[in-house]
């Protein structure tokens, strides 16, 4: 009768299934824990950072689909998907959220849902001014990272003057920048003020979608300029394939702010090595999962930059690479 009893109170019979212990089970955290990754960009933009952040997430103990989860989101650039995106994840009880791409954006889409996850996140621009942190090495509450070096002013600058040494005959640079990005606005300037040393003439578009990407190309074609340099943005990473084959069916040399797009045929490349920022990321994840504490890891910014080259479109544009960049380089593509 005491066993009946007990039954009666904790069971409550649906159709001959019990109702409680899913009740139960719906409130206790996965058998594993569950990163949540948290994109702007694509998937297969995304695939060629993984690798790194596996890695480093290995070395720490954890290994995907045994020991961790990893759920994977994405916006494909459309940031008004965010939202719906986090709440997924916070609902999921992810244990920490990687957020890359427009990293100060998806943090604070992360932030509103939620002060308590454990946030991970990728910044291209200055976390501080933004607003993403008061410090960089202790940030405090919920968040900690990588910066992008690469968005400061002293890369900018020196990537428009090492295309100059590889141009130099050239006169007019078109600068390509996405008008609802803050990096981009202040390579945009920093470009300029290297220009008027450098003696170059500085012509800038923007782009922000698709459309806007095929208007500037249309207009480039008729222009004419001597080089493309593009800013750094997330929504132009994800657009890879589109940028590379718009300027390669241009004959237009080039100058990119990530290795991929010389991977993928571009001229140029001069920014922080990538695979370093996702093992931070990959490394601060596993720390957290240990019991770190996110707001106590400092956001650490990239130490090292790499120029990268490809012959073999420098080749197909009748570019001569001079002795000293080639000596230089990081890595050439054949």
């Amino acid at each position: 009768m005491r066993n009946c009893i007990r039954r009666r109170e904790f069971i409550t019979l649906l159709g001959g299934v019990a109702a409680w212990p899913l009740a139960a089970r719906a409130q206790q955290r996965p058998a594993v824990p569950v990163i949540g990754w948290l994109s702007s960009r694509t998937a297969a933009t995304d695939s060629f950072v993984l690798p790194a952040f596996h890695r480093a997430l290995n070395a720490q103990g954890f290994v995907e689909g045994q020991n961790v989860s990893i759920e994977y989101r994405y916006t494909d650039s459309q940031l008004n998907r965010l939202p719906a995106l986090v709440a997924d994840l916070v609902g999921r009880r992810a244990a920490v959220i990687v957020a890359v791409g427009d990293g100060a954006r998806t943090i604070r889409a992360v932030r509103a849902a939620s002060v308590t996850t454990p946030i991970v996140g990728f910044v291209g621009s200055d976390p501080i001014k933004e607003g993403t942190v008061s410090s960089l090495n202790r940030p405090g509450g919920n968040v900690t990272g990588v910066t992008g070096f690469q968005s400061q002013t002293g890369p900018a600058t020196k990537r428009l003057g090492l295309l100059h040494d590889l141009l130099p005959k050239a006169t007019t640079i078109a600068v390509l920048a996405n008008p609802a990005g803050v990096v981009g606005e202040q390579q945009l300037a920093d470009a300029q003020d290297a220009a008027r040393v450098l003696g170059l003439q500085i012509r800038p578009f923007y782009a922000g979608t698709d459309g806007e990407i095929d208007t500037v190309f249309a207009t480039l074609a008729r222009s004419r300029p001597d080089a493309l340099f593009v800013t750094t943005n997330p929504f132009y990473f994800s657009r890879l394939d589109k940028l590379v084959t718009s300027a390669t069916r241009l004959a237009l040399p080039t100058s990119f702010f990530r290795r991929e797009f010389v991977l993928a045929g571009g001229l140029m490349s001069y920014a922080s090595v990538t695979a370093d920022s996702y093992r931070v990321l990959g490394e601060y994840v596993g720390r957290i999962l240990k019991g770190e504490k996110a707001g106590e890891l400092p956001i650490q910014q990239p130490t090292r930059l790499e120029l990268v080259l490809n012959l073999k479109t420098a080749k197909a544009l009748g570019i001569e690479i001079p002795p000293t960049l080639l000596t230089i380089a990081d890595q050439l593509i054949e």
